[in-house]
């Protein structure tokens, strides 16, 4: 077979359904085997839109997302999403065309060195130079994309080998290489450490969701009645219903589950890792024992006790296990007021006129979903109040990018949710977000997606405009102007909303969630 085709049938063999990109003349034949295949080409409006769908379909699905784009100019677009990815442990394949080969070594039209470009934001990434290496380096891809810690990877296909014939066919694919078993003496020091706790305390990371180790998390905290707190990408690791769950880290070193995280005398991380929540504000002098799937970052704020590398759900079963038939006599009431004064700081009223403050609407869109409905969170000022304010009741239902923290990702992250899931999808997301990939709407239209897209508009970078203020007492090169996003939104065809009372929120948001592709302009207080 021709190598495009190759190429194409092993994304096949993958079990790849969508393949996110723009088209370029150099991926003429991988464009056309793309259409005489199962996998459906969907052409987006941008590049980072690409990588950013594939981004959060890893996310949610745990099998690699795949975005395409030319070369050049299109792989350069690629590479914030594709960062995103790698950063979030969200597996990700990205493929790019290339020039022939015959003119990469010396200055031509659009021709950078994408491999070197790629190589810092990867987990590995290859020139697909000769056809009957395609077979080996799909397979590879995706397995290394996909194994625990997953990530990025990225293939490179040049226009002449992809005209080339094949001699190989598609490699078949095997069960993913699972993570060892706990370590017998880490698990004994673990077990000693227990034993002498009298306020232990649990923080679920990235990896506590990302392996689906969340029932095994549960589980541990019912037989021990130890508390929990997540980070922002941990959220619904452990049911916020749950009396024994203190929600969410503070993004700085405030709130009530910091000073929790100071009482505690023990601190057992699930699956945490530092790039999504740096611990230097952790006021603490208490052994930490950390349980991931690959040792922790050397960090002197964060210097574990004990590190238990293995698969994270087996540990957290051993664990169960040893606690069930041991019982330690942990302090089950200690936690208790941090618990009521977070849920009674969170369930805030809003202003019966706008602006409404971030913090009092969250309360709202979480009224308006489903347990299992999936928020697909932006980043500005209005992720912090997510994160803090949006108490979630299953893993995976409220996607924030914290590693790389890229604004952008809201609007195509929600169409690739809408592909994924069942389950109605919310995006959250500020005004400056918002616009940097809204051209995307066109994209979910034409797929036929059915979404909601809730804008806090406060006409500023919000979150730069806030800091700069808590350090200045003023802000400067922040501030925006903002369309009319009712009217935006009808250019798409889609409902388009703007609630200026309280009643009129509540109205919009019965009303658009679970039903057809709809934006609702929330008009929120500013720093300026």
């Amino acid at each position: 077979m021709q190598a495009s085709d190759l190429l194409v049938a092993s994304l096949e063999r993958e079990g790849v359904d969508h393949v996110f990109g723009l088209p370029g003349e150099e991926m003429e034949d991988l464009l056309f085997s793309i259409r005489d295949s199962e996998v459906t080409f969907v052409p987006v409006r941008h590049e980072q839109g690409a990588a950013f769908m594939a981004d959060v379909h890893g996310r949610l699905t745990g099998d690699a997302g795949v975005c395409l784009s030319t070369l050049g100019p299109g792989a350069t677009n690629l590479l914030t999403g594709v960062a995103d990815a790698h950063l979030d442990k969200s597996p990700l394949v990205a493929i790019t065309a290339q020039g022939s080969l015959e003119r990469l070594h010396k200055e031509s039209h659009q021709a950078l060195d994408v491999i070197d470009l790629f190589a810092p934001i990867t987990k590995w990434n290859a020139q697909l130079n000769d056809p009957d290496i395609i077979h080996e380096s799909v397979r590879k891809a995706f397995k290394v994309a996909e194994h625990e810690k997953p990530g990025a990877t990225h293939l490179e296909l040049p226009e002449d080998v992809a005209a080339e014939d094949a001699e190989v066919e598609p490699m078949p694919t095997r069960d993913r290489v699972r993570v060892g078993s706990p370590d017998r003496e880490a698990l004994d020091r673990v077990k000693s450490l227990l034993e002498t706790a009298d306020k232990p305390i649990a923080i679920a990371g990235n990896g506590a969701v990302r392996t689906r180790a969340s029932s095994q998390l549960c589980a541990l905290v019912e037989a021990t009645d130890m508390p929990t707190v997540s980070t922002y990408m941990g959220k619904g690791a452990v049911s916020d219903a749950d009396e024994r769950s203190l929600l969410t880290l503070d993004s700085g070193a405030h709130g009530e589950a910091a000073s929790a995280l100071a009482e505690a005398d023990l601190v057992l991380t699930v699956g945490y890792d530092i790039a999504e929540h740096d611990p230097a504000g952790w006021d603490h002098g208490s052994p930490i024992v950390h349980v991931d799937s690959q040792p922790a970052e050397v960090y002197e704020a964060y210097n574990p006790q004990v590190e238990v590398v293995a698969d994270i759900g087996e540990t957290l079963r051993e664990l169960t296990e040893w606690c069930e038939v041991n019982d330690p006599e942990f302090d089950t009431e200690w936690y208790a007021d941090h618990r009521d004064h977070i849920v009674e700081d969170i369930d805030r009223e809003p202003a019966a006129e706008a602006p409404f403050a971030v913090e009092s609407v969250v309360p709202m869109l979480r009224e308006a979903m489903a347990d299992d409905d999936v928020l697909i969170s932006d980043v500005g000022n209005h992720k912090m109040a997510i994160a803090q304010n949006f108490p979630t009741y299953e893993p995976n239902t409220c996607i924030i990018s914290n590693g790389l923290a890229s604004m952008g990702i809201g609007v195509p992250g929600g169409l690739a949710a809408d592909l994924a899931v069942g389950s109605n999808v919310v995006v959250g997301t500020g005004d400056g977000g918002f616009l940097m990939n809204a051209a995307e709407i066109e994209t979910a239209t034409r797929l036929g997606c059915s979404y909601t897209i809730v804008v806090f508009r406060d006409d500023d970078y919000g979150l730069i405009s806030r800091k700069q203020s808590d350090h200045t007492g003023e802000s400067f090169g922040t501030q925006l102007t903002t369309p009319d996003l009712v009217t935006f939104a009808e250019s798409f065809g889609i409902d388009g909303y703007r609630a200026d009372s309280a009643e009129e929120l509540e109205a919009a948001l019965d009303e658009a969630v679970g039903g057809d592709m709809a934006l609702i302009e929330v008009p929120v207080e500013g720093t300026n």
